[in-house]
């Protein structure tokens, strides 16, 4: 093996891969079997947090980084001067065994630029992963990126192989992808997530009749968008988000601002990427949506297309439907509760379980996690209990900033300094 040569590789494969944000092995639960090595259940992937908090990591490549395409926003398009390279089958095995022997990583990642066709670029990202589980008896965490237009065969084999699968939506929009990656078509990203979800159904529906039905992507799909390369608002951006959400039962969307890697005319004209706050309220809209009952009509819509930059989603929304507000937080049922700034989904339980017990008070909600700096606008503890007093929406808005401008600015500053 010409060490040199691989490192060479790995230098120019891992680089060309960073831009893929969309790395998680959350819902994986392939065990360890005949003494194979690597674990996935618990495990986590790529500087990601698992639910206890530890912190794993995975070995993020591309196959290679030659690609058919000439995508606007693709630093491997094929018109852009870049060093290319390519990884063998066998290399990519070799390197993600001895890396985690090493304890390196706890798992694989895998994308690749498309060369001569989806088919033969899927194919051979197929066959990293069987190898990895049938001659190496590799049971840690395998991470496949879909390859847009490949075949059904493809796809079915490979969530054989793999815990996730995933494919990039990558623009937000029809119209954007028509300007931004013309050679493409909406279907060839559709089409591979249509025949995972359909897998997905068809597993758990056998898997109720036939214990040892062979698994099927355990931990399912997802994809990821681009932000800011195109003119699409919040809202256009959440819609999407939202539909596959609903119609290919995403795990998780990915929201990447766009860094401008290469001039081209069809691209916005900015200097730097993406503000990292608009990044950040929309995966705090993602989680309302998931975990906290909000419709994507509640946040976002024709009078309100983006998110306010300088409030979480929840307390913007709160702050335009003050209507139903303040909230007995003795007697609100859990779905209220959610809805209030400063309270969580693990606050809300605490408050619903404290409850039966006594009555609450501003000191029992301060123990209980509440973020009183900014529920106790929206709160009262007893009849007579309420702090806003009937102020308005903006001046509410100003006194939570200003409590909070020291804290956010502190966060924030270390936030940018870790990315930095």
């Amino acid at each position: 093996m010409n060490f040199e040569r691989i490192k060479e590789k790995l230098n120019i494969l891992a680089d060309a891969a960073k831009y893929d944000v969309s790395c998680a092995s959350s819902g994986s639960n392939r065990k360890n079997t005949n003494k194979g090595l690597g674990n996935s259940t618990g495990m986590g992937i790529c500087h990601s947090y698992t639910e206890d908090g530890r912190c794993v990591s995975l070995l993020k490549i591309l196959l290679t980084n030659h690609c058919i395409y000439d995508c606007a926003y693709c630093v491997t398009r094929k018109s852009n001067d870049v060093k290319r390279a390519a990884f063998k089958i066998q290399e990519v095995v070799d390197l993600t065994i001895n890396f985690y022997r090493r304890n390196y990583i706890e798992g694989l990642f895998l994308s690749s630029g498309i060369f001569k066709s989806p088919d033969h670029t899927m194919e051979r990202l197929v066959q990293v992963a069987k190898k990895l589980r049938l001659e190496e008896n590799f049971n840690g965490y395998i991470h496949l990126k879909s390859i847009p237009g490949c075949s059904d065969e493809l796809m079915y084999e490979a969530g054989l192989y793999a815990d996730r699968l995933s494919v990039n939506i990558e623009v937000p929009t029809i119209s954007g992808l028509k300007l931004l990656a013309p050679e493409k078509k909406h279907e060839d990203f559709t089409k591979p997530m249509l025949k995972v979800k359909n897998e997905l159904i068809r597993y758990n529906n056998e898997r109720k009749i036939i214990k040892s039905t062979p698994k099927y992507a355990p931990a399912g799909q997802s994809t990821q968008m681009i932000v800011g390369a195109t003119g699409e608002t919040d809202k256009d951006i959440m819609y999407s988000a939202t539909y596959y959400y609903k119609q290919f039962h995403m795990k998780r969307v990915y929201y990447s601002g766009y860094v401008p890697v290469i001039q081209d005319e069809r691209l916005p004209s900015v200097t730097s990427q993406v503000p990292m706050l608009r990044e950040n309220r929309l995966y705090q809209t993602d989680w309302l949506l998931r975990f906290y009952g909000f419709s994507i009509t509640e946040i976002l819509d024709k009078n309100h297309p983006n998110l306010d930059p300088d409030v979480d989603p929840k307390l913007s929304w709160a702050l335009r439907n003050l209507h139903l507000f303040p909230v007995d937080i003795n007697t609100a049922e859990k779905h209220m509760l959610l809805r209030i700034p400063g309270l969580g989904v693990k606050s809300a339980h605490k408050i619903i379980q404290a409850r039966k017990y006594r009555k609450l008070n501003w000191e029992h909600l301060k123990k209980l996690g509440v973020a009183l700096n900014r529920a106790q606008y929206f709160i009262r503890c007893t009849a007579k209990d309420q702090v806003r007093k009937d102020l308005p929406a903006e001046r509410i808005k100003g006194l939570i900033l200003q409590n909070s401008t020291g804290k956010f600015r502190s966060n924030f500053s270390t936030q940018l300094s870790l990315f930095n």
